[in-house]
């Protein structure tokens, strides 16, 4: 079995090293560990024909396995005896590309990232009326629709996913409205080869997460662990779903960041293979939690005392945490009767049905309005008028 150090090192030749681009290697690691190639100097020893039914390309296969006995050389005649392809790890470390792709998640940082819970009634939650703009609402909606559309994905890649529509929805409002144009990033073919998923109808590349070892403690509740929780009728994509879907935890891949960090490359096939960004699971967190405030605290006038940052900040998190309980409620109504797909699709017109109302073109961009969590849910499937009153 490949050991979490074998397998950064293994990445760290394949792209550094060798010059792989990233998702090529990325795509040989299994067939490398089928074929016991784990370890530069065991792909040294290796031939070209093996390493050929692996890449692909002799080419490919002569440079991987040139570079390995380069290596390996400099490794053997080396004073110090170090392996140079290790030794540098620690210098690297703050600038290191896979630093969050290929090292083990612990207990903790899924702990630290747990967003924040109510047990609250329909009947209390009805009369609260949010203040927001748009976007902090399109992922609240995500991160809480990827609960039960993939309950196997950690709340850390949900939210990172969730951020990753965000990310997509705000660039086409903005090209619809004139305040950017041109192609997206993707495209142009910046994200070409990177698998795609789809969240609220829409397409989004992210970057399969190798190393991710999920906790063994698992958090209660849809929005921490997901585990408790089942799509109801299997849709006909759900007969062909692959690891990208159910097994592998993902990123989100940030395609534009990738096209602005690499411009002066002039294309995507020019961009560098040990560079590709995502959302982070800690911004997606933060941003979700600073976003939302009372509609009647934001409109009202009469002069108070002014909150400190600690007291605002504590508000807007409970505010996030009702609107989350609002949607959790919503979606679990739905999830025994729609397929996955299904749920995926009408996530989208929930949202459109309770976003704010704000001004058209240039003006809206940006703008806070009304989010009436009694509009939510109205939209839930209720089968007794018993279980309404047990909510």
């Amino acid at each position: 079995m490949t050991t979490k150090a074998e397998l950064q090192d293994l990445l760290r030749f394949l792209t550094q090293d060798a010059k792989l681009h990233l998702k090529d290697s990325m795509s040989s690691i299994k067939a490398l560990q089928t074929a016991n190639l784990t370890k530069v100097e065991a792909i040294s020893k290796s031939s070209v024909e093996d390493l050929t039914a692996i890449f692909s390309s002799t080419k490919s296969a002569k440079s991987v396995l040139s570079t390995a006995k380069r290596v390996i050389k400099k490794r053997d005649i080396s004073e110090t005896g170090v392996d140079d392809n290790v030794s540098t790890a620690s210098k690297r470390r703050r600038s290191e590309p896979f630093e969050e792709l290929i090292n083990p998640d612990s207990l903790a940082a899924e702990e630290s990232l747990l967003l924040p819970t109510l047990e609250i009634s329909v009947a209390d939650l009805e009369p609260i009326v949010l203040f927001t703009n748009r976007a902090p609402l399109v992922l609240a909606f995500a991160v809480v629709l990827l609960s039960y559309t993939y309950p196997h994905q950690p709340l850390s890649s949900r939210l990172s996913l969730a951020q990753a529509v965000v990310s997509a929805n705000s660039r086409s409002k903005a090209v619809a409205i004139g305040l950017e144009s041109g192609p997206s990033a993707e495209a142009e073919g910046w994200a070409d080869g990177q698998p795609r998923i789809k969240v609220m109808g829409r397409e989004i590349r992210v970057l399969r997460r190798w190393n991710y070892e999920r906790p063994k403690a698992t958090e209660p509740g849809p929005l921490q662990s997901g585990q408790n929780l089942a799509i109801g009728q299997p849709s006909e994509s759900d007969e062909q779903e692959t690891w990208t879907e159910r097994t592998v935890p993902l990123w989100g891949l940030d395609t534009e960041k990738l096209r602005d960090s690499n411009k002066s490359k002039g294309s995507p096939g020019a961009a560098p293979t040990s560079s590709l960004p995502i959302f982070t699971a800690q911004a997606a967190r933060n941003y979700l939690l600073r976003s939302f405030s009372r509609y009647s605290e934001a409109t009202d006038a009469s002069p108070t005392k002014k909150s400190s940052l600690k007291d605002a900040t504590t508000a807007k998190e409970h505010n996030a945490a009702l609107l989350l309980r609002a949607l959790d409620i919503l979606f679990a109504s739905w999830k025994d009767t729609l397929s996955r797909d299904e749920l995926d699709k009408r996530a989208w017109s929930w949202y459109v049905a309770v976003r704010p109302d704000v001004e058209t073109g240039q003006k809206g961009w940006g703008e806070k309005g009304k989010v009436e969590l009694s509009q939510i849910l109205k939209m839930r499937k209720v089968a007794e008028k018993s279980e309404e009153s047990a909510v």
